[in-house]
């Protein structure tokens, strides 16, 4: 039998800038969230040379606008998360309302006063809250007069925001997290970044200069913390897949071993390693890199202030083939590849590999040895609301099941787990396409893509089995009750 510990973290994440809506309410300013536009062609939209980070209503729809306005109904959804026996709830704060362009010099109030709401409403039922401080927005105000984090004034910036954070929710918030899924820079920079092709994000120069400032920023936000309170833990957060060579030939294991390096380790080696790897510089030579713009102190601080702990995102891992370029390729969330023949694919062609969270696992802790956090994992798909209001979905089931079950052998193999996260515990709106219908929730929300819907909340089959996942702490996992 599996056994988790006894302060395992069960609970569930969520991004403000997918549920919360309200955007422009009680002071907020506008984020570069909002002015994502929803539908399957958002990122295409996003790469185009012409986008300028403009809101157009009249041409597109921005989902972000509203999400599942979470915002007013945080205590009817944090109610039911107790109800499911939650033991963490792990959120996002809008910097916008906080700081609305970003350069303000006094915090927002009516922002502060809200998110001390939610987390009293989560400490009322003894749910640990679990912060990330940037989740895939910021002020579009700096996305579009600095150009996003490749403008070394940004770490002032972040870090004024954090340091308000911080002391005002300090006694009451042990863990953080600086930024959500740090190495998407590398092929999404609009998320995390704020750039744009009109900014730079197709100069890898400028791309690999802004996470060098996300790099700096994060070391002075565990510094800051550490000083306000040693008990406080501020984690990073990077997506893992897990990567395998197509088959034993030696080019795709060489292959393999170099897109490991790049897009699961490079930002781990920094942000938990203290230091830039050895491998830096073939990357660099890779994309034609030049020495980065440094402080004197940099580095230093970098190995002085790593993070307390790795909180990663693990949805699915990636096979790479350079021997056969006509290999039927896959979607992904950081990037696709070779289709895993022995692999299950979900709705949006996403493939599911539930032992590579195992492997991704021991690959972290034996590399780092650093409590692990799994603070997304996830199935994406179409759910159906029957006419008496239940939702069947025992392929979310089925599919969390399964990557439980290869976190407790993780916890066998001697890997140090703080807790679980399943992503988006309540359907919100899909950051790759803004859709509705990408749903991966416990709870089912009455909204369609276009925006239409009554909001209603309704328990899916998941919703229960998971409460009784918690309630019994893994321990019936291995049956499908």
């Amino acid at each position: 039998m599996l056994k988790f510990p006894e302060n395992f973290l069960w609970g569930g994440a969520t991004s403000a800038s997918q549920c919360e809506g309200a955007y422009l309410s009680d002071g907020k300013g506008l984020s570069t969230a909002d002015a994502l536009p929803g539908g399957k062609t958002r990122f295409q939209t996003i790469f185009s040379p012409d986008f300028d980070w403009e809101i157009d209503e009249t041409k597109y729809y921005y989902p972000a606008h509203s999400g599942i306005d979470h915002y007013s109904r945080y205590q009817e959804d944090i109610e039911l998360f107790a109800e499911m026996g939650f033991r963490c709830y792990r959120f996002s704060i809008a910097w916008t309302r906080i700081f609305p362009t970003g350069i303000d010099t006094e915090p927002n109030e009516a922002g502060l006063a809200h998110y001390e709401k939610v987390i009293d409403t989560c400490l009322k039922y003894n749910i640990e809250p679990v912060i990330t401080i940037s989740h895939y927005e910021m002020p579009l105000y700096l996305a579009k007069e600095f150009g996003g984090w490749q403008d070394r004034r940004l770490i002032e910036h972040f870090v004024r925001y954090a340091k308000v954070l911080l002391e005002r929710f300090a006694s009451k918030v042990k863990y953080w997290m600086t930024f959500n899924e740090i190495n998407g820079a590398l092929h999404f920079p609009a998320l995390s970044l704020g750039m744009i092709p009109r900014t730079g994000s197709n100069d890898k120069q400028l791309v690999f200069q802004a996470l060098h400032h996300q790099f700096v920023a994060s070391s002075l936000v565990v510094k800051l913390a550490h000083e306000i309170d040693p008990a406080i833990k501020i984690g990073m957060m990077t997506i893992y897949a897990t990567g395998y060579g197509y088959d034993c030939h030696p080019a795709n294991q060489v292959a393999n071993m170099e897109k490991n390096q790049e897009i699961n380790g490079f930002c781990c080696d920094v942000q938990a390693g203290g230091s830039y790897p050895s491998y830096t510089q073939r990357i660099f030579k890779k994309y034609r890199v030049k020495p980065l713009k440094m402080a004197t102190d940099d580095l230093a601080l970098i190995k002085k202030y790593p993070v307390d702990y790795i909180g990663l995102s693990y949805y699915m891992s990636t096979t790479i083939d350079v021997i056969d370029p006509e290999r039927a390729k896959v979607a992904g969330n950081l990037t696709g590849g070779a289709k895993n023949p022995y692999l299950k694919t979900s709705d949006w062609g996403w493939q599911t590999d539930s032992a590579g969270l195992r492997i991704g696992l021991n690959e972290l802790y034996q590399r780092y040895h650093k409590p692990l956090f799994v603070v997304e994992n996830g199935l994406g798909a179409v759910d159906i609301l029957t006419e008496n209001k239940k939702i069947h979905d025992s392929y979310r089931i089925d599919y969390l099941r399964e990557h439980i079950i290869e976190m407790g052998k993780a916890l066998e193999d001697g890997v140090e787990l703080m807790g679980y996260t399943p992503w988006g515990c309540i359907d919100l709106v899909s950051i790759s396409t803004g859709e509705m219908s990408k749903r991966y929730g416990f709870i089912y929300v009455d909204k369609d893509d276009e925006g239409q819907g009554t909001l209603s909340r309704y328990k899916k089959d998941s919703f229960y089995w998971y409460q009784k996942v918690i309630r019994t702490n893994g321990k019936n996992i291995l049956t499908k009750e």
